[in-house]
């Protein structure tokens, strides 16, 4: 299984799954990382470790980057698609590719507080202005509409009444590594 990722700005969580394939900690091979963002650390990350990652963005290439990402995913013989604070709505075409193979991790529980628009910052406000007690991550499967696909694996956290939008960010980003490691174990088992 060779896992290859998308990815925005830091790339957390696509660090800590490369180093978990790199510690044997998960059964795959790492593929190449593509990003849409020349200036991101996860760049910066890949190139000191050595890891294959592209530069594609509208910029770049404004007219077939679809066609180029899924080329390059080709390339490295992907199987599964780990997207990482990857920013940009992935196109029907790559979703048709690799249907029920690209994972996203959101910062909520899924159904609530997703949809387009709804990222980072913007859904822990949500959360915290709602009466929810509860709050966490969903690992699930991208489908053609924003944080409507198959949910995986959800995980949450508690919600405290002196809780602000910081800390419940960070509480949340305390899970999502992990998250994403055991819904991927998940995947290669039930896959």
């Amino acid at each position: 299984m060779t896992i290859s990722f998308l990815a925005s700005h830091n790339g957390t969580s696509a660090q800590y799954l490369i180093n978990a394939i790199k510690e044997n900690t998960l059964d795959a091979k790492i593929g190449v990382v593509i990003t849409n963002n020349l200036n991101s650390y996860i760049y910066k990350w890949c190139r000191e470790h050595k890891i294959p990652i592209y530069h594609i963005s509208i910029a770049t290439n404004p007219h077939d980057m679809n066609e180029l990402i899924i080329n390059i995913l080709e390339k490295y013989k992907t199987n599964l698609i780990v997207l990482s604070g990857y920013m940009k709505k992935i196109d029907n075409k790559i979703i048709k590719q690799y249907q029920k193979r690209i994972l996203n991790i959101h910062p909520s529980l899924l159904p609530k507080y997703g949809g387009e628009g709804m990222f980072g910052d913007k859904v822990h406000l949500a959360v915290l202005n709602s009466s929810d007690k509860i709050s966490g991550a969903t690992v699930h499967f991208v489908s053609e509409n924003y944080d409507e696909g198959e949910i995986i694996l959800q995980q949450q956290v508690r919600i405290n009444k002196n809780d602000t939008v910081e800390l419940l960010s960070q509480k949340i980003k305390g899970i999502e590594s992990e998250l994403y490691l055991r819904s991927i174990k998940e995947y290669l088992l039930n896959g």
